[in-house]
């Protein structure tokens, strides 16, 4: 009697499995090269103004350099109930602040949020903002594509009388 076995396993070549390997090892490079980015966007000297009790406001602040045309979208952070990008505008000769749908990021071009100016407002602060302390803030870019990343930031809290002065620097991808 002649037996045949029931299942038959069939071994995948090694160099089919070393195809397999590279062509994926490819993929994961290919996803992460400059082309698959939004935008290359540098934060340099991020901070955020300490607060006194129960204050329920602070400000953001730094500088944002993108690599491509972009915008910044929004902005949210663990210690604020909500937080907007807000600009400073002349309205019938009084210096008002207001919220903004976006920001644009010109490529190449600094864009400073700073007192007085562009900033970002952190409004139903949960607790108050310690000098000396770091603040996490999630930026989200978008391209002309409408393609959106988030970049991770953490911010020195400084004294409520800071301007600007020497901070971290991060990076997106």
């Amino acid at each position: 009697m002649n037996y045949q076995p029931i299942v038959s396993r069939r071994r995948t070549p090694l160099r089919a499995q070393l195809g397999a390997t590279f062509l994926l090892s490819a993929l994961v490079l290919a996803a992460s090269l400059p082309g698959a980015v939004v935008a290359e966007v540098r934060v340099d000297e991020p901070w955020v103004r300490a607060t006194v009790a129960g204050q329920q406001a602070s400000g953001a602040f730094m500088t944002l350099t993108s690599s491509k045309d972009a915008r910044l979208v929004a902005v949210e952070t663990p210690v604020a109930g909500v937080s907007e990008i807000h600009e400073m505008a002349l309205e019938d000769n009084v210096m008002r602040m207001r919220p903004i749908d976006g920001l644009a990021l010109p490529a190449g071009t600094p864009v400073e949020l700073r007192p007085g100016g562009y900033h970002l407002m952190l409004l139903e602060l949960k607790g108050p903002l310690n000098t000396g302390e770091n603040v996490g803030l999630t930026l989200t870019v978008e391209d002309a594509g409408g393609r959106r990343e988030r970049i991770e930031v953490q911010a020195p809290v400084r004294p409520l009388t800071a301007g600007h002065g020497h901070g971290a620097k991060m990076h997106g991808h």
